[in-house]
């Protein structure tokens, strides 16, 4: 069985047995094969890199390549009961369009995301002048795939405006549970979310 990051596990706890799951921007399917063998979840997962497709069919897992901006609109409302965006909101052309793409697919939404809100964010640009490398921010600023940075109170401020009810929610500091002050103290964030409006979860797709 696949082993998970504190960050993965985090998101892995939130899914219940049996559960349908589609993990949008699912990388090499290690999160889809983990829920698939501890779990006994239907999964699928759509990733946008061929040969991270590659690598999650080579486990039997159903994963298509596509571009969640534009490919999510062919799954149909409420198809699976819970949508999976892990790591992959702050590299989205457009996050608010896919945050209401999953809630709109799955009857639960899990997002996972780094926090730049993270005061060894704050510390860099305050001290060095430089764009931070962290643990959940490995790369240089040339090199990663971000381009909407995000911290927890701007996720919340957008879930927010956009009528989203956030049924539960955890912090990590590296591998520490964080419960005061966590868009200074955490450098990950998970959020499981709900639409408040199921009426207008149809037409909401429709006007798209």
């Amino acid at each position: 069985m696949n082993r998970l990051s504190i960050r993965l596990q985090q998101v892995a706890s939130q899914v219940e047995p049996g559960a349908s799951v589609l993990d949008v921007g699912c990388s090499d399917g290690r999160l889809l094969a983990y829920l698939r063998d501890a779990k006994q979840v239907d999964g699928r997962g759509i990733e946008i890199d061929s040969r991270r497709v590659a690598a999650a069919v080579a486990q039997g897992l159903s994963v298509v390549q596509g571009d969640a901006t534009r490919d999510l609109a062919a799954f149909p409302d409420q198809s699976v009961d819970y949508a999976i965006l892990s790591e992959t909101l702050q590299a989205m052309d457009r996050p608010a369009h896919v945050l209401s793409e999953l809630v709109r697919i799955g009857r639960q939404a899990i997002v996972a995301f780094p926090n730049f809100g993270y005061w060894r964010v704050r510390a860099s640009l305050l001290l060095k002048g430089r764009m931070p490398m962290t643990r959940t921010l490995p790369v240089s600023w040339h090199e990663t795939e971000n381009i909407h940075f995000c911290t927890i109170d701007d996720f919340r401020m957008l879930a927010a405006q956009m009528g989203l009810r956030i049924e539960r929610e955890a912090y990590l500091d590296e591998e520490r549970r964080v419960r005061v002050w966590p868009n200074l103290r955490a450098d990950h964030a998970m959020f499981l979310l709900s639409d408040q409006r199921p009426d207008l979860i149809g037409a909401k797709h429709h006007e798209q």
